[in-house]
């Protein structure tokens, strides 16, 4: 008998975490336009968390990528998290608007809920997870 290799587990299926160490460095501040933003996935330990930063009105503010409607992914396409004017962050599955900085869904399904932060700062013209 040989030892065959372990399947591996579709990303969907594996473990995901909700948090982050601080202190992560993420990307260079002018690696995401103004306005824009940017997903991340980072493994941690087993794990893995998903998240995106959007910076506007020199700013930057971090969201857990996942849609309080229905726990979706908030991107269909890879780092596209604004609506096409960078005013709002879009929810692309089911059209859900929400406040950049502030998370606060502002129409669509779940109007009156909040992406779930994260925490982000940008100093050195780096941003790292707070």
């Amino acid at each position: 008998m040989t030892d065959q290799p372990k399947p591996q587990t579709p990303d969907l299926e594996r473990k995901r975490v909700w948090k982050t160490p601080a202190g992560v460095a993420l990307c260079a501040l002018d690696d995401i336009a103004e306005p824009g933003s940017r997903g991340f996935v980072l493994q941690i330990g087993e794990a893995y968390f998903h998240g995106f930063v959007v910076r506007k009105d020199g700013q930057v503010a971090g969201w857990v990528d996942r849609c309080p409607h229905q726990g979706f992914p908030m991107a269909i396409e890879l780092d596209r998290y604004l609506t096409p004017d960078g005013s709002l962050i879009l929810c692309g599955w089911h059209g859900a608007v929400f406040e950049p900085l502030d998370g606060a869904c502002v129409g669509g399904p779940c109007a009156g809920a909040r992406l779930t932060p994260w925490p982000v700062e940008a100093s050195g013209g780096v941003i790292r997870t707070a």
